[in-house]
């Protein structure tokens, strides 16, 4: 899974759930942006780059995010 589609992924779980959305390419360093889901948050590396599962993981907990909803 790469960056876009992560950020698609999490927009869809937050529509079902009613929270705001929004992503900040600006709130990051480089090619990084800043996904605020609701009152939580996380940062996106390079949309285009794929994500290992580590991080992966960090950023569903950083956005409260269980492995079973994505």
């Amino acid at each position: 899974m790469n960056g876009r589609q992560f950020i698609a992924k999490a927009r869809r779980w937050a529509q079902e759930r009613n929270l705001e959305v929004r992503f900040v390419a600006s709130a990051g360093a480089g090619s990084h942006g800043t996904l605020y889901v609701g009152n939580r948050k996380t940062t996106v590396k390079d949309r285009k780059k794929e994500i290992g599962k580590g991080l992966l993981a960090k950023m569903r907990a950083d956005l409260g995010i269980e492995k079973r909803d994505f």
